[in-house]
């Protein structure tokens, strides 16, 4: 039987994907159901670390980690190039040794890099040289000569990774780049990358369910809040949106909230609407005690909760923090219910537009870490004039103001816009299998 298999800089320890930031189980739910509806004949393997539940429902089969990066710098470099060499005596009949990962790759046809915005210099923030490694890894796979495509990606920046040569030659060997903001396109070309086999896709987040079945205490604040006349705005964001990093900086002082509790006061005061406050990330305790638990953003919101209500008591009518965490799932149908989003988590931007609410978006702080996503996500729906800078309270306020005022009219634009983006998400498929 033929197989896939789908690796990249997605790979995380056991629940990371699944159970941590939500944003990613929005993309990898779909991306294996897609795959399976397009390549029916086909196994899925995937470097992925997924529990049972997943992969029963999903049809996947997962393989060890350590095929891929351990967080051991030293032997997954060893480990990579030790890859290339075999892959190299292999393909020249010269006697070798197979390695565990080459063994994998001679059972695969396709091998799928799912790497997000990691795919370059900000790899670092998750392990030491991983950049290297997934270009070795997948360098392995093009001696092999097995269609390699690169998918669903934001690449770079590429300032320090980009003078690596093996990240250039990887990348010309692609059989197909698949960026997810059009954005990416102008990107490479001026960071000298070449961009003959690169195509635009929107994210298969977009094409991730809701549970049409989930109600809660919050869904019924929101229903509360449309009884007394209030709409009601969510608000969300974490580290990489503060005024300085690291993004885990921990604790910050009450200054750092400023600009966001001054806007939470003009939402209330100027505009006379409701806020809810949600994280976008869940944390979870390991087996054999498994749980979630609020994750990393969740102390950041419910910091700014406590300085809002600590100047302003009587907010406590008008603000709501969800204080639990909530399945990708069930956050993507409290988003639904909403009349407005505020994020500077771009995949809740996804979760908001997907079902027409509109969004306003804030950036990531640059200083603490280079993204586009921002831009490249709002652009592909229309949204573009909603982006703004983190610590611009004028233009964030202007840019709420704006949205709020026209909720009708973008609802309607989304409504146009949304499922001809899903119609792209899926379609890319047809294009990978027919390589």
């Amino acid at each position: 039987m033929k197989s896939i298999l789908v690796t990249g800089l997605c790979t995380l320890h056991w629940g990371r994907l699944q159970y941590g930031n939500i944003g990613n189980y929005y993309i990898i739910e779909p991306l294996f159901r897609q795959l399976h509806e397009h390549f029916k004949e086909y196994r899925i393997l995937t470097t992925f670390q997924m529990d049972e539940k997943f992969i029963e429902k999903e049809n996947i089969e997962v393989l060890p980690m350590d095929l891929y990066y351990v967080w051991d710098a030293e032997s997954d470099v060893n480990n990579a190039k030790n890859d290339v060499e075999i892959a190299e005596k292999y393909m020249n009949n010269k006697e070798c040794k197979l390695s565990p990962y080459v063994k994998v790759l001679l059972d695969c046809e396709y091998v799928i890099n799912v790497s997000g915005d990691m795919w370059g210099d900000n790899a670092e923030h998750v392990g030491h040289d991983r950049f290297l490694v997934d270009c070795l890894k997948m360098q392995t796979a093009q001696i092999l000569k097995k269609k390699t495509i690169l998918y669903a990606v934001t690449p770079g920046p590429f300032e320090k990774s980009g003078k690596n040569d093996v990240a250039r030659d990887v990348f010309s060997k692609f059989d197909l780049v698949v960026i997810r903001e059009k954005i990416s396109m102008n990107n490479l070309i001026k960071w000298g990358f070449p961009v003959d086999k690169v195509v635009w896709a929107p994210c298969p987040s977009f094409l991730f369910d809701r549970n049409e079945a989930y109600e809660s205490k919050w869904t019924w604040k929101i229903e509360e809040s449309h009884g007394d006349n209030r709409k009601i705005i969510g608000l969300t964001f974490g580290g990489f949106n503060m005024p300085c990093g690291p993004y885990d900086m921990w604790p910050r002082e009450e200054e750092q909230f400023e600009v966001f509790v001054s806007l939470v006061e003009y939402i209330i005061d100027e505009l006379h609407a409701n806020i809810m406050i949600f994280s976008h990330t869940n944390g979870f305790e390991l087996p054999p005690k498994f749980k979630l638990i609020n994750g990393r953003d969740f102390i950041i919101l419910e910091e700014l909760y406590r300085i809002v209500l600590k100047r302003h008591p009587e907010y406590c009518k008008y603000i709501f923090l969800v204080d639990e965490p909530l399945l990708p799932c069930n956050i993507k149908k409290l988003i639904g219910t909403m009349d407005m989003l505020i994020t500077g988590r771009v995949h809740a931007s996804v979760a908001s537009v997907s079902q027409c609410v509109p969004t306003v978006y804030v950036e990531y702080e640059q200083n603490v870490i280079y993204s586009d996503k921002m831009s490249g996500f709002s652009a592909q729906v229309g949204m573009e004039e909603y982006v703004c800078a983190p610590g611009n309270l004028e233009e964030i306020k202007k840019k709420v103001q704006k949205c709020y005022t026209q909720i009708s009219e973008t609802r309607g634009e989304l409504n146009k816009r949304i499922p001809q983006i899903k119609e792209c998400a899926i379609n890319i498929f047809d294009k990978i299998k027919n390589l």
